[in-house]
């Protein structure tokens, strides 16, 4: 990685996050009673309980919503967690006023094409190596993991270690 990406990944305190397809693979599984289930890797919900215990601060700002997700965010500690968001560059200026901080201290992970405005505003961007073709061209930096496979953990450790925490 370039030392630009270094430099800036050392400035960022919050991590937002897409949920299907970053936090899950983006399989949703319907019960017969309806109901949808997910499945979430642990490591990256490691990944997060760490970086809350060593400071950073988390978001989820998803497209969709689901009973499920707000099971898994309180689970994980996270305390913001947007659904049914069309525009997802609306909760990020959201954050950035109620945290006083600048785009640059704010990294998000997306995998589709209406995660791009977002990516293209943060100080950090990310997608997981299963996100679509459009969404690698923008971002800055590609994940070896998959989407619900340990992307979020791998993005939350490159940011712990960029700062000197890991």
């Amino acid at each position: 990685m370039n030392e630009d990406k270094l430099e800036a990944l050392k400035k960022i305190q919050v991590i937002l996050m897409d949920l299907d397809g970053c936090l899950t693979t983006g399989h949703i599984i319907y019960s017969t009673s309806g109901e949808d289930i997910k499945m979430f890797h642990t490591h990256d919900g490691f990944g997060i309980t760490r970086g809350r215990e060593l400071g950073l601060k988390f978001a989820v700002i998803s497209g969709m919503g689901s009973p499920v997700n707000h099971r898994r965010v309180e689970k994980l500690g996270i305390h913001h967690l947007y659904e049914y968001i069309k525009d997802k560059t609306i909760p990020f200026e959201e954050l950035k006023k109620e945290y006083n901080l600048p785009a640059e201290a704010f990294a998000f992970i997306g995998d589709d094409e209406f995660d791009i405005p977002l990516l293209q505003k943060v100080g950090f961007s990310a997608c997981p190596s299963s996100a679509i073709d459009e969404v690698k061209n923008h971002v800055d930096y590609v994940c070896k993991r998959a989407g619900g496979d340990g992307s979020i953990r791998e993005l939350i450790d490159m940011v712990l270690k960029a700062k000197g925490l890991l």
